[in-house]
């Protein structure tokens, strides 16, 4: 696994061990960050589930200034350590060992807002109508934010999800990528 481009690119990155995580591909990664136009002019980007932080770490690399990095899985929030220091970005990511709800809550508490926010929780586990709703009602997300949301590809995600509208949707293998937009 590795960084695709922008400051890090080519960069190489380390997974967690086993199956309790599933790394989103390069060329998934790829797709996404196309769709949303390649590359960033600063903001903050949270990835939720970040496993390895590859999505999260991808965003920095493309021009956010910031990351927050969330896991409730001690071995994962390691690896995201291991994988920052090897960036030596860690002045420009949080990282945070926690449930999602519980990051959320801590995020508002801080008065951060996101640009950007990747979605991605083990496919059987997933509730991510509700944390988008807690995104937006939580004021988490400026003005015409992106919310990337990856899961099985069989889901059904709404139109409609809070303030947030659906732009669009795409299939890659077994994932469906669904792109959500902050309404003004």
């Amino acid at each position: 696994m590795r960084i695709v481009a922008g400051i890090y690119s080519s960069r190489r990155l380390i997974a967690p061990d086993g199956i309790s995580t599933r790394p989103t591909l390069d060329k998934v990664r790829e797709a996404v960050f196309s769709s949303l136009g390649g590359s960033f002019e600063g903001g903050v980007c949270l990835d939720l589930y970040a496993g390895s932080g590859a999505v999260g770490l991808e965003a920095l690399s493309r021009g956010m200034d910031r990351v927050v990095l969330v896991d409730q899985s001690r071995k994962a929030v390691e690896i995201i350590r291991k994988n920052t220091q090897s960036l030596k970005a860690e002045d420009r990511v949080q990282i945070l060992c926690m449930k999602d709800t519980a990051a959320l809550k801590l995020l508002q508490q801080q008065g951060v807002q996101m640009s950007l926010v990747y979605l991605d929780p083990p496919y059987a586990k997933q509730h991510n109508e509700e944390v988008i709703r807690l995104l937006d009602e939580y004021k988490l997300l400026k003005p015409g934010a992106d919310v990337v949301v990856e899961s099985a590809k069989e889901d059904i995600n709404p139109e409609q999800c809070g303030g947030l509208t659906r732009r669009h949707e795409a299939l890659y293998g077994i994932s469906r990528i669904t792109y959500y937009r902050k309404v003004m």
